[in-house]
């Protein structure tokens, strides 16, 4: 795992969630210039501010790493329509099965 990926990882799960390094900073705690050294690659993340980061944006740790087992094994067939960004898809569907499979090593069982 190098720092510059997963400060792009924790820069794509700012947008998605729609946070900025300013309210990420005061939801987990984490100093706004410490986010920037770890967006910008400048420091690696500790676990403890990794967990933080994942908690707030609604990822999982794995996602952050990019330590996902689910990424390797998934396949899929989809058909863009209107214009739709396949990689942005892609990326939906993976951030799913990730937390399933996170649910799943919790033991913690689906909803009927």
């Amino acid at each position: 795992m190098t720092e510059s990926s997963t400060g792009v990882r924790i820069a794509r799960a700012l947008t998605a969630a729609g946070l900025s390094q300013r309210t990420l900073a005061e939801r987990t705690g984490i100093s706004q210039p410490t986010l920037s050294r770890l967006v910008a690659g400048a420091r690696p993340a500790k676990m403890n501010e990794l967990l933080a980061i994942a908690t707030a944006t609604g990822c999982t740790v794995a996602e952050l790493t990019g330590t996902s087992t689910v990424a390797g094994r998934v396949q899929c067939a989809a058909r863009a329509t209107n214009g739709a960004n396949m990689e942005q898809m892609r990326e939906q569907l993976l951030h799913f099965l990730e937390l399933d499979a996170y649910l799943d090593d919790q033991g913690i069982a689906a909803v009927a």
